[in-house]
């Protein structure tokens, strides 16, 4: 009986090796709050990576597609039932992550009998100006982090996205209009994905950065849109 807890704790362990091998595919995903409103953006390869989940709430993510849909549904049905039960102002990433999200990803983590949910993902909530908006990390396994930053990055490999959150940040000023935005963002992706450092990487030009073989996904909660929703797909063909 006394070998149980570290049977566990093995179990557990090969379980975190084995999400991130089969993460090793899933390429980044952004969200970046501004004066405008929180863009988020990633790049795949026809399946859908930046979702609409409430009024003034979305989502972006990787991981595999089976999973990221699992965790969409879950979070529109927990956001409907609270709007319905409640209000929709009364509708936050807080309750969304606290009461739903984060422990369905624990508990579905430590079964360690049942398939594992293979997901990294970022909340974002609008607010009223970008000093309300809310951006959350979360992790496969319930675990999350509310940011104090503008800029939130999810990607296979959780050390590089500090980086290349601070890359954008520094990169970007409050002025810059979207388009900018988004291809500060697209040149960190590019970055990630090759595996290069960002000391050096220079910002990218004017000229829209081309994927060869990908698709570019994007969405802004849009600040100055009338009435209850913000969601707002981009076109950055």
């Amino acid at each position: 009986m006394t070998e149980e807890p570290y049977r566990w704790l093995e179990a557990i362990s090969n379980r975190r090796e084995y999400i991130r091998d089969r993460s090793k595919g899933g390429t980044p995903v952004f969200a970046v709050s501004r004066p405008e409103g929180i863009l988020l953006l990633g790049v795949g390869q026809g399946q859908s990576k930046v979702f609409e989940i409430y009024d003034r709430h979305a989502v972006a993510a990787l991981g595999h597609p089976v999973d990221i849909e699992k965790l969409r549904q879950t979070a529109i049905e927990a956001a409907h039932l609270e709007g319905f039960n409640r209000s929709a102002r009364d509708v936050t990433l807080r309750r969304l992550i606290s009461f739903s999200l984060s422990g369905m990803l624990k508990n579905a983590f430590e079964q360690v009998f049942a398939p594992p949910i293979i997901v990294e993902a970022i909340f974002a909530e609008l607010g009223d100006s970008p000093a309300q908006d809310a951006l959350v990390r979360l992790h496969y396994d319930g675990d999350h982090q509310y940011s104090t930053s503008r800029v939130v990055v999810a990607h296979r490999e959780t050390g590089t996205e500090t980086q290349a959150a601070e890359w954008i940040s520094k990169t970007l000023a409050s002025t810059d209009p979207l388009p900018r935005v988004a291809n500060v963002c697209l040149a960190a992706w590019q970055a990630l994905n090759d595996g290069k450092s960002f000391q050096d990487l220079a910002a990218p030009s004017e000229t829209r950065l081309q994927i060869p073989g990908k698709v570019i996904e994007a969405a802004l909660l849009d600040r100055q849109l009338p009435g209850p929703v913000h969601y707002r797909p981009l076109d950055l063909k």
